[in-house]
């Protein structure tokens, strides 16, 4: 199973080469430069991690997509890129659900640690959920056909 990336990030440079890099290591992966962009994708396709940049000019920060990429996908990972200067952003996505943070510059090797351990944390949930379903289906079989 291919683990699905998207990256926003509005420095081009940083997006471009990170979206190069994760393909490289066979991962499915794609950029925006935006919020509002990023919203627009995870209407149109499902993504296991999310990499945000917190500080991004224009209408919508990292911090307000945060909030509605969790409201449209709250089983999606996210991951908050920040500078140095921008830690208690970053404390209060973490408690907007945020996975977890990490500092720009970021090395390659640490970032693609984050995604992994985002993406292990994403399918457990996925996996709890599926039981939940197959233990329901198991309690109640004849509902599956019943009509509401």
């Amino acid at each position: 199973m291919e683990i699905k990336i998207l990256v926003v990030d509005d420095e081009i440079d940083f997006l471009e080469t990170t979206v190069k890099r994760l393909k490289k290591k066979q991962l499915d992966a794609m950029g925006v430069s935006s919020g509002e962009d990023a919203l627009v994708k995870i209407k149109e396709k499902y993504f296991d991690v999310i990499l945000l940049d917190i500080k991004m000019p224009g209408g919508m920060d990292g911090i307000e997509a945060l909030r509605e990429i969790k409201r449209e996908r709250p089983l999606s990972e996210v991951i908050l890129l920040t500078g140095h200067g921008s830690v208690e952003s970053s404390v209060e996505g973490m408690r907007l659900g945020a996975f977890d943070y990490i500092l720009k510059p970021a090395k390659f090797e640490d970032l693609c640690e984050k995604i992994a351990q985002a993406y292990m944390k994403k399918s457990d949930q996925d996996n709890k959920i599926r039981k939940a379903n197959i233990q329901k289906l198991l309690r109640f079989p004849g509902r599956v056909f019943d009509q509401d």
